[in-house]
C-alpha cells in the first residue's frame, strides 16, 4: 500500500527502531571522547557506531517517510541536550572525599562546548539533509534502486556532518590542511561503512514494509524541519 501518510501509533515496529537510533546517537556521542589510530589515520571512537545512525535514518525515511524521521530526528537532538547538561550538572556536583576519578569524570564525561556545539549542529544539519535527500529521490524515482538513494542520501549527509563538524570543533586549532585531511578522512570512511551496510539496509527494508503493509512516497509535504503541526 502506497501512502503519504502513516500513522504511526498503530505501527508495529516504528517505536523500537525509533529508540535505537536515539540510543546509537547518545552512545556515538559518549564513545566519541576516545581517539582510535588506524595506521596513519586517526578517529574518534564514534566512528564506527554514528554511521548506524544514518542507516536508520535511511530506513525510517524510506519505510514511514520524511515527516516521521522528522519526529525521530528531534528526539535524538533533545536526547543529546539532556545528556550534556546530566553529564555537566553531574560533573559540577562536589565529588565524595573518598572518590579519586572527578578528573576522569571530568576528563571523559565533561562537556567541551565548542565540542558539543559541533557536534549538535552537525547532527541537526546532517539527519535532515540525509532524509530530505532521500525522501525525494524516492518519489523521483518512483521507488526504484534503494542503494542509490541509501548511498546518495549518505554521500550529502555524511558530507554536511563532516564539514560542519569538523569546521566548528577544530577550525583554527591545527593547520587549515589538517582539517581537510581529517574532513576527508571521516567522510570517505563514514560513505564506505554506508555503502558496505547496504545489503543490510535492503533486508531490513523490505521486511519493514512487508511487515507493516506500508510504503511511504512524500508527496505534496513540506520539509520545513520547524513544522511539528503535520500529521503523520
Amino acid at each position: 500500500m502506497n501512502e503519504n501518510m502513516v500513522d504511526v501509533a498503530k505501527s508495529k515496529y516504528f517505536l523500537y527502531i525509533g529508540i535505537l537510533f536515539v540510543v546509537v546517537l547518545m552512545i556515538s556521542n559518549t564513545t566519541g571522547v576516545k581517539l582510535i589510530q588506524l595506521g596513519s589515520f586517526v578517529f574518534s571512537g564514534a566512528i564506527f557506531v554514528f554511521p548506524i545512525s544514518y542507516i536508520f535514518g535511511d530506513i525510517l525515511t524510506e519505510v514511514y517517510g520524511y515527516k516521521a524521521s522528522r519526529k525521530i530526528i528531534w528526539a535524538g537532538f533533545a536526547s543529546l541536550i539532556l545528556m550534556t547538561f546530566c553529564y555537566w550538572l553531574v560533573g559540577m556536583l562536589p565529588a565524595a572525599s573518598f572518590w579519586p576519578n572527578q578528573g576522569a569524570y571530568e576528563a571523559i564525561l565533561g562537556a567541551v562546548p565548542r565540542i558539543v556545539l559541533a557536534s549538535m549542529i552537525a547532527y541537526f544539519a546532517g539527519e535532515f539533509s540525509n532524509s530530505f535527500v532521500l525522501s525525494k529521490m524516492k518519489v523521483w524515482m518512483e521507488g526504484k534502486y534503494l542503494w542509490m538513494r541509501t548511498i546518495g542520501s549518505t554521500i550529502v549527509g555524511e558530507g554536511v556532518d563532516s564539514i560542519i563538524f569538523a569546521s566548528v570543533a577544530f577550525y583554527g586549532t591545527m593547520p587549515f590542511s589538517a582539517l581537510v585531511s581529517l574532513i576527508l578522512s571521516i567522510y570517505i570512511f563514514k560513505v564506505l561503512y554506508e555503502i558496505l551496510a547496504t545489503p543490510l539496509t535492503y533486508l531490513i527494508v523490505n521486511k519493514l514494509k512487508k511487515a507493516e503493509g506500508i510504503d511511504v512516497y512524500d508527496r505534496g509535504i513540506s520539509y520545513n524541519p520547524f513544522k511539528f503541526s503535520d500529521r503523520i
